[in-house]
């Protein structure tokens, strides 16, 4: 991976026009997250408000799972036929992954411009990084015919920058965990009305289902403003039978492929956006697109099985998977997944290289599916203040897990189970989207 210096937000770019404006953002922009709608706001004024000249926008919120109800929405929407602009975050590789425009990531003269068209108007409003990238995404989105946007909300949702939005045609809300604690708070309920607040007068707020305890600000929320609640189990629901998943709602049923995303709680991320765009009539989608959407959706780092490549071949036929999870819910993911990681071998398959975020809990991440793990190999997270591997290693064996090792890198750690007299059934990296990334750089599968 390149490794020119980083911004607040670790981008990098091996393109010097955009590189150049990276580093300008760096040097403007304070280095903390910041969370509030007034410095997007002005910023936007001054670019002549592009979020009011969007097309039709799908808007998600979540602890777990918005990355991917995002990928479905894209896939149902572009087999419908419609051209559709799409903004995530983080990116895992290369900063372009972030903004999709009517299907294309954003090539390096286009960005390079906007950024600098933005940082020109952002002088003294203070704007962070993902201000000013969502800005720049927002005018990219004015500029080019679309049918649709899928946008995804970077952090909470009441304070996020991306909840400017002033009229989505409907807002979804995927599985609630507890995450991001000092921005969001430390109680699900509080986390819960935080993701709540992107729900907005008229605009369907479209939900997983959750305990009453949870369900509760989000109904305030919802009512506060005007919007229709639609919560699973509730206004639509969905099960898995005979391999098949099978949808419902006041619209009838629909019998669909279970999602080729490796993952059971892929089917719940899949059901929550169908019944976004079901319950919507702005952008119409026909059944036949759902389905194409359940088998063709990709969504890189997340159960990613990955491919023979520079880094991987040294480990042979060994099944490498990579997943960016880091908080218990994505922890709970990948214990109701092992079966397909290890193609239902006998207990303890896993071999797990970890690296963490300091901020993320390591024990609560690898506690669900512990008594899976006979190998962990910690491993820091280049370019980020991270767990130290020393302190994973304390970790494991708190949990029990039988042996752990700490690796230079992940190239090292690699190599080093490569080495062992008897290969692993299954090695899984996991621990940090940042660590995902640089995997997919050194294993030469960039998102595209």
């Amino acid at each position: 991976m390149d490794h020119t210096p980083k911004t607040a937000d670790h981008a990098v770019s091996s393109n010097a026009a955009v590189q150049a404006q990276l580093d300008r953002l760096w040097s403007l922009a304070p280095g903390a997250d910041i969370l509030g709608l007034d410095r997007i706001t002005r910023l936007l004024a001054r670019l002549g408000d592009p979020h009011h000249a969007l097309p039709p926008v799908f808007h998600v919120a979540g602890t777990n799972g918005k990355g991917s109800t995002c990928a479905f929405l894209r896939s149902a929407l572009e087999a419908a036929g419609h051209r559709v602009h799409v903004y995530t975050s983080p990116h895992l590789v290369r900063f372009n992954e972030r903004i999709r425009i009517a299907g294309r990531l954003i090539d390096d003269a286009a960005l390079a411009s906007l950024l600098a068209e933005v940082l020109d108007q952002a002088d003294g409003i203070g704007a962070s990084f993902f201000e000013i990238t969502t800005a720049a995404a927002f005018l990219a989105f004015a500029r080019t015919p679309a049918d649709a946007c899928v946008i995804e909300v970077g952090l909470g949702g009441r304070l996020d920058a991306t909840n400017v939005l002033p009229a989505p045609v409907t807002c979804g809300i995927a599985a609630l965990g507890v995450d991001h604690q000092a921005f969001l708070g430390d109680s699900l309920e509080q986390i819960a009305a935080e993701k709540a607040g992107i729900a907005k007068a008229g605009a369907p707020l479209v939900t997983m289902h959750y305990p009453p305890v949870i369900a509760a600000p989000i109904a305030q929320a919802a009512a506060g403003c005007g919007a229709p609640w639609y919560a699973l189990d509730d206004a639509w629901r969905f099960t898995v039978v005979d391999d098949r998943l099978r949808y419902s709602d006041t619209a009838g049923a629909l019998d669909l492929p279970l999602p080729t995303l490796p993952g059971a709680h892929q089917s719940a991320n899949l059901s929550l956006a169908v019944a976004m765009i079901r319950h919507q009539s702005a952008v119409p989608v026909p059944a036949s697109a759902l389905a194409v959407a359940a088998t063709d959706t990709h969504w890189p780092a997340r159960l990613q099985r990955l491919s023979s490549g520079p880094l991987t071949a040294a480990l042979g036929s060994v099944p490498v998977w990579l997943d960016g999870g880091h908080n218990p819910s994505a922890g709970q993911a990948i214990a109701d997944s092992l079966a397909r990681l290890t193609d239902g071998r006998g207990a303890r398959p896993l071999t797990v290289v970890v690296g963490m975020l300091a901020n993320k809990d390591a024990a609560g991440f690898l506690a669900p599916f512990a008594d899976a793990i006979d190998t962990l190999v910690a491993v820091p997270v280049p370019g980020h203040a991270c767990h130290a591997p020393a302190d994973l290693l304390a970790v494991a064996a708190h949990l029990g897990i039988p042996r752990s090792e700490t690796a230079a890198d992940i190239r090292a750690a690699l190599a080093q189970i490569a080495a062992r007299p008897t290969p692993p059934e299954a090695v899984l990296i996991a621990g940090s989207l940042y660590l995902a990334g640089e995997v997919l750089s050194a294993n030469d599968e960039a998102p595209d």
